[in-house]
Formats: structure tokens, sequence, C-alpha cells
């Protein structure tokens, strides 16, 4: 039965607002309803005179002629979605069901407007984008600051431990003193259950500026100066060859409070701690190194676990195997890379390589 001998298929073909048409085998349209030329701005001539092809979006052209192709074999098509351009330059989501004759080498196709869909799509998977990358850097602001407040907390704690309560003689003082003390310890147990549960950061946008790593390194020297005073560690630096490097200035001061804080607590008994750090140009690359006479690992053991999170290659008290993974994530993050040399009870040496 022809479309046109049947007046109620006429009339449902006509008052449609899906999309309705017959495409030929030869990629030209048929047949439209008035729906394709009110979506698309054309007139039902020119629509007819044309190629398929040149109304469909140039990236969307490959995957629809293979689909095409595929129709042609006599294969029924449903769901297929591409876009479409407007006379007014405008792109339109199309899906589309369609079902092809052989034997009249046509195709009896009906297709949705689904622009407001995929808007919505965009938008919400921009916002899931964004929501996600907000989440992950409250999580690497948490971790970080979790973890670097360790050490001014255990500078805290051990002026407690230098002074001589016994010639505290009010009370009150004593009780406020002891409050202080409770509160502390309390505090670094906190952080240390925290660091337990974060995980790692995103590091998209993270601010670059010229940092100096003479200030940088006197700041954190500054903040952990008692754990300094009571580890007679030895601290030696020279910048003289490379003062200045392109970096996060959080993310340099985390490195440094990091190494050193590790160096000293992986002391070997009974031998103070003796830290240098150093600034070369090699083959064009800034590097900064960072080597101390401590306890050191077995490479052949280590191997490439000593930036793992949660790793722990030592059984100290305190380990929670968190700063050397913080300190490859700063550094590889924003492009630099870091290297290391330890040789059990001799000491570790790491190498980290800005980038350019």
């Amino acid at each position: 039965m022809k479309l046109e001998d049947n007046g109620i298929f006429k009339y449902f073909f006509e008052v449609s607002p899906d999309l309705m048409c017959i495409a030929g085998f030869d990629g030209y349209f048929k047949k439209i309803n008035p729906s394709v030329s009110k979506l698309l701005g054309y007139s039902e001539a020119e629509l007819l005179s044309k190629p398929i092809s040149e109304f469909i979006y140039k990236e969307d052209k490959n995957i629809t002629a293979t689909v095409r192709g595929e129709l042609t074999k006599n294969s029924p098509l449903q769901n297929f979605e591409n876009r479409y351009v407007t006379k007014k330059g405008e792109v339109v989501w199309l899906a589309w069901t369609s079902m092809p004759n052989s034997d009249d080498q046509l195709i009896y196709a009906i297709a949705k407007n689904i622009t407001h869909k995929k808007v919505l799509e965009e938008e919400r998977n921009s916002l899931l984008i964004n929501f996600t990358r907000i989440n992950k850097e409250l999580k690497q602001l948490s971790y970080t600051n979790s973890h670097d407040l360790r050490s001014p907390v255990n500078n805290l704690i051990s002026i407690f431990s230098l002074l001589d309560k016994s010639k505290i003689k009010d009370t009150e003082t004593r009780q406020l003193f002891k409050m202080l003390e409770t509160t502390s310890e309390n505090l670094k147990d906190a952080l240390n259950k925290n660091l337990d549960v974060l995980v790692h950061r995103d590091t998209s946008d993270i601010k670059i500026e010229t940092i100096n790593f003479n200030m940088s390194l006197e700041a954190v020297l500054l903040s952990i100066n008692s754990l300094i005073d009571d580890s007679n560690a030895i601290i030696e630096s020279d910048f003289s060859i490379l003062e200045k490097v392109l970096f996060n200035r959080a993310y340099m001061d985390s490195l440094f409070l990091n190494l050193i804080t590790n160096s000293i607590k992986y002391a070997r008994p009974g031998v103070n701690p003796i830290i240098t750090v150093t600034s070369r140009v090699t083959d064009g690359i800034n590097q900064l190194v960072f080597a101390d006479n401590c306890l050191g690992f077995d490479m052949e053991v280590v191997k490439d676990k000593i930036f793992g999170l949660h790793e722990k290659f030592h059984n100290h008290v305190d380990s929670r195997g968190i700063g050397l993974y913080l300190v490859q994530n700063h550094i590889t993050s924003l492009g630099g890379h870091i290297s290391v040399q330890s040789k059990v009870n001799e000491g570790t040496q790491f190498v980290i390589s800005f980038k350019d």
C-alpha cells in the first residue's frame, strides 16, 4: 500500500512531531514529513535535492556512512544517535530507528530530537567533573595538612618533655599544663588516624611560582627546631649554583619537611644524623640533591615500592608510609622526577629533577 493511497497514514505522517522520512539506498531523502523541515530549517525541496550526508555534522559523517552501509545490507537499525546541522548552523542530536527494504531500495526511518537530553547530559558531566576535581583538591588539602601538621605537633610535645614540671608550684598552672600536654597528644593521635583514611589528590590547577630554596628550607627548619635540637642533627645546605626554581610553594615546604623529618626519624642508633641539601644543574636540568647518613634501604628489597602509599621499611612506631609518597607525588604531579640511591647503614640520596 502506497502512503499516498491511504489518508489515515498520510495524516499520521504529516502531523507526527517526530522526524519521519523515507530515504533511498542512494543516500537521498525520497520523502520527509514537515517536522524534518521545521527542525533543520531547510525547505522540502532543499532536503530532497542534496545528499543526506551534506546535512550531517562533519564529525559524524563517517560513522553514519558505516551504519547506512549496514542498512543497505538489510540490517535494521535502532537507537542510532548522530548530529545534524541546521540551516542556521546549529547542531541538533537525533536518535534514529530505521528499517530497510531491499526490494524497493528504500529505508523507512523515524528520528527523535534528543538535543535537550544531550545538553543536560553535558551539563551533568561538566558538574560531575568539577565536583570530582573539587573533591580531590579537598582531599589533597586534608591529606597534606594532616601529614605536615604532625611535625609541629611533635615539636610541641618535645617542648613539654623538656620542661621541668616539678618547678611548677601553682596547682592551677600544673592542671593547665597537663591539659595542654594531653591535648597535644590527642591532636597527634587524631592526625595519625586521619592519615590512615585519606586518599591522594587531584593535582589540577596548582599554582607555580619562583621558589627560593634557602627561604623555604629556613622556614621548615624553624618549624621543627626542637626536633632538630633533640636529635643533634646537622643540616648543611649549599644553593650557590642554583638559588631558585619554578615550583609550588606548599609542595616545596612539604618536600623539605618530609625528607628532613624522615632522616631524623630513621637515624642510625648512636649516630647523629647529618643531612646535606644542595642544588645543581645537570645537562640543563635543574636538580635538588638531598643526602643523609641514616639507616638507608636495601634497594634490592625496596625497589620501586619506596614511594608507595603506606609502604614502610623500618619498624618505627611513628611510621605511616606517607612522607615519601607525598614527596614523589608533589614532584611528578608537576612534571618532575625523583630518583633514589641507598645502602643499609650508609644513608640515602634523593635527586630531584624539576621540569624545565
